[in-house]
């Protein structure tokens, strides 16, 4: 499947807080002349944006719902989870912070927060805010307090709030994810761009042809080379050219060639 039938493209999908610059810029440099579109993607949608074939992969945030079986994902890093709250709040004086001593705090759940929790700490709102960023201006309003994966902390800094690591707290998976029956060539190269394969891996597209050309460079060309002269034999001379040279005297002319009877007296 690719981005159109006359034009091909990769449409990659992402989550809020991936950044996916730095792979968006080593396709660019291997495939050129396939064009990257990115599309943003809420967290919870990511899995029908994919399924629905809207995006050809896509980073996603793990664990997939239970009846996703249809996607393939890699795990690709494990992101720290904190606790946002205003510069000015006692939880600024510490370096880190665990859930037990959120236990007197009004701890925000917005409907699109993506950790897995088994239990929510500290005490809950009287209502859950429909996004994050909601949940983060009443965060800035000194209505509670939201845990979050790092990076959505950053996406969302403000200069009045602050954050710190939440120790115990369950943790964000960033995944690569694709529909497992659309395995395309466009989505391999992709793959092998993010487990950081080389552009002559064994596992990319360009293999085939590297090796072809590394045997063509190594077989001579046709007719380009003579074959190699049976021993004791010289090129082009033959014996003829061995007996002339055997009977040159090391003194210069054909005199040794006369010696043997001496000349005769009147």
């Amino acid at each position: 499947m690719t981005g159109s039938e006359v034009s091909p493209s990769f449409r990659l999908a992402y989550v809020p807080g991936v950044t996916p610059a730095k792979w968006v810029r080593i396709w660019n440099e291997r495939l050129p002349d396939i064009p990257l579109h990115l599309v943003a993607v809420p967290a919870a949608e990511a899995c029908d944006v994919l399924l629905g074939g809207d995006a050809d992969a896509g980073f996603v945030r793990l664990p997939l719902p239970a009846e996703r079986t249809d996607l393939s994902a890699i795990p690709l890093y494990t992101e720290t989870t904190v606790v946002v709250i205003p510069k000015d709040h006692v939880v600024a004086a510490v370096e880190e912070v665990t859930s037990e001593e959120l236990a007197d705090e009004i701890v925000l759940h917005p409907l699109d927060d993506v950790l897995a929790w088994e239990e929510l700490p500290g005490r809950p709102a009287f209502e859950r805010p429909a996004t994050t960023a909601d949940a983060i201006e009443l965060v800035a309003a000194g209505v509670g307090v939201l845990a979050v994966p790092q990076s959505l902390a950053r996406l969302h800094h403000r200069k009045d709030l602050t954050y710190r690591p939440l120790t115990d707290a369950p943790q964000s998976r960033v995944a690569l994810s694709w529909p497992e029956d659309a395995t395309t060539d466009m989505v391999e190269d992709f793959i092998g761009i993010v487990r950081g394969r080389t552009v002559n891996s064994s596992r990319g597209r360009t293999q085939p042809e590297a090796k072809t050309q590394a045997k063509a460079s190594k077989a001579p060309a046709k007719g380009g080379q003579a074959k190699a002269q049976p021993k004791g034999k010289h090129p082009g001379g033959g014996g003829a050219q061995r007996k002339a040279a055997a009977g040159k005297s090391s003194r210069g002319g054909s005199g040794a060639a006369k010696r043997g009877k001496p000349r005769r007296r009147s």
